[in-house]
């Protein structure tokens, strides 16, 4: 039996985080489509703070599929926890597609099988942007044992709070087309 989708979201909070409808019902699917295939998620996120992890355990029995999640906000965190070269993201900047990928491969590093990683690491705002890398800037990588990582640029508009809620959204999307894609 399917659960009701619910909206969660900090009263008073401007940069509310709040899974909508359309995001649970996309984590529900993303979760029965790695349970039926066997396959585990991990998440690397920055900007998103946990949110991809957060709408991915919100159904019971999320435990089934998502096998961790890291939140590696700082570029220390990223050395540290994944594994990112200090040098990468000297070289490249922390919302690069370098780092992204990176993030990604180190998030497999538990060396499981079917195991599909994503990484999220981009410019939320309000501040921190550039004209080079402005506000809405995300990079999201994906990666799975065995095969070379890819990695995605999106550019997001709103504020801070629908930024991120547009990066869940679109994490949840390749995750499952990553799932869907596995054989």
């Amino acid at each position: 039996m399917r659960e009701p989708a619910l909206v969660f979201f900090c009263p008073g909070s401007q940069n509310a985080a709040m899974f909508t409808p359309e995001i649970l019902d996309l984590s529900w699917r993303l979760l029965l489509t790695a349970k039926q295939r066997g396959v585990k998620i991990v998440t690397a996120e920055s900007c998103t703070g946990g949110l991809i992890a957060g709408a991915l355990t919100s159904p019971a029995g999320a435990s089934a599929v998502v096998e961790r999640g890291y939140v590696t906000y700082s570029n220390a965190a990223k050395t540290a926890c994944l594994g990112v070269p200090a040098e990468v993201i000297a070289r490249f900047g922390a919302v690069s597609a370098q780092v992204a990928g990176e993030m990604a491969q180190g998030a497999l590093a538990a060396g499981m099988e079917r195991v599909l990683a994503l990484s999220v690491t981009g410019i939320a705002g309000p501040d921190g942007g550039s004209a080079g890398k402005p506000v809405g800037l995300v990079w999201f990588g994906r990666a799975r044992a065995g095969s070379a990582h890819s990695v995605h640029r999106m550019y997001f508009a709103g504020d801070r709070a629908q930024i991120r809620l547009q990066a869940v959204r679109t994490g949840l999307e390749l995750l499952l087309e990553g799932v869907e894609a596995w054989r």
